[in-house]
């Protein structure tokens, strides 16, 4: 018996009595252990786009046979999936696909906040389905045909490999990595952190591929300017909008900022939980930001006058914003006030 297999043991054990008692099967495979994808008696095709949910801050001892029935109490379950380390203990962790769009967002409704354990308040957002990673760190005389060359060796599913001129570092490149789908990228995302590019140079990092980045990316190639880059930093700045603020725009800047600081994609939810007579609503929002040390809430009223967004939209532009404060971030000089 390795070390590894006593890691957990005890919830080790529940979880296989319990795939024995239901007959339920779990596969394993490449850090991810999955059940369903489909289910037993499962008729017909896959759900559509948009029915996978992602479940985060899962305490590291807890398996399928305790997530596996809560999350299937409020939908049917197409397909669970735990992301697992090499001594046996989840990641932290998971997605749930449900069979339709409706009980997805059930999912999200009862079960964010979800107290698993005492202290222990889970995660449920929707899942974004994610295919692009980013190479970032990487030596300045590596080639496209070189590095898509290792990429094809040690990852699987590789739709396209862009190089551009780092806008962080000077003499390096970063790499914008296409998969085929959001598994074939998750998986070539372990394998690269796992450190088999090997090409040569510590410190290459990789990561998801920020909307804001890919956006700045495209602006630094067409159009380098000194507004984008001083002093071989990034300078990330919105373009100038009108008032109210754009969600799109808040946003932007906000994956930004985390990703400047290496925080991670930020996690938000809203929902609405009073409504006036006279229509204004009052929603309560929650940020989570994975290098972050606690979640972000709050609340704000939404008025019921304008056309332009939402009143969800307004919302998510107040938490946006608050996050953007507490990480001390100024925007009284780059965004007007909402």
């Amino acid at each position: 018996q390795t070390w590894t297999n006593r890691i957990n043991e005890a919830s080790k054990m529940a979880l296989l009595a319990w795939t024995k008692e239901t007959g339920i099967e779990l596969v394993q495979i490449n850090g991810q252990r999955h059940y369903g994808g489909p289910p037993p008696g499962w008729e017909g095709g896959p759900p559509p786009a948009g029915t996978e949910v992602y479940i985060a801050r899962l305490p590291q001892d807890v398996y399928e046979n305790t997530l596996i029935p809560l999350f299937g109490s409020v939908g049917k379950l197409y397909e669970f999936r735990l992301m697992m380390t090499f001594s046996g203990l989840n990641r932290g962790f998971a997605y749930a696909t449900y069979a339709s769009l409706q009980e997805a967002q059930r999912a999200i409704a009862t079960l964010h906040r979800f107290q698993l354990r005492q202290g222990c308040a889970i995660v449920v957002c929707w899942s974004t389905q994610k295919r692009e990673l980013v190479l970032n760190g990487l030596p300045a005389s590596v080639s496209q045909q070189k590095l898509e060359a290792r990429l094809q060796m040690v990852t699987e599913g590789l739709s396209s490999v862009t190089l551009h001129a780092s806008p962080s570092q000077r003499q390096a490149k970063l790499a914008v990595l296409k998969y085929g789908s959001h598994n074939a990228a998750a998986l070539a995302k372990k394998a690269l952190m796992e450190g088999n590019l090997r090409l040569g140079k510590e410190g290459v990092r990789v990561d998801w591929l920020d909307p804001q980045l890919k956006k700045n990316l495209q602006l630094y190639e067409e159009k380098p300017s000194s507004s984008w880059v001083q002093g071989g930093e990034s300078r990330a700045v919105p373009r100038s909008v009108s008032t109210p603020l754009s969600l799109q725009d808040v946003l932007e800047y906000l994956n930004m900022v985390c990703w400047k600081h290496h925080l991670g994609r930020p996690l938000l939810v809203t929902k609405c939980v009073q409504v006036n007579p006279n229509g204004w609503q009052k929603f309560w929002y929650q940020v989570v930001i994975p290098g972050y040390h606690a979640p972000i809430s709050g609340f704000t009223w939404v008025s019921p006058d304008g056309q332009d967004q939402s009143k969800q939209e307004k919302a998510m532009v107040v938490a946006a914003l608050h996050v953007l404060w507490v990480l001390g971030e100024s925007l009284h000089s780059q965004l007007p006030a909402f």
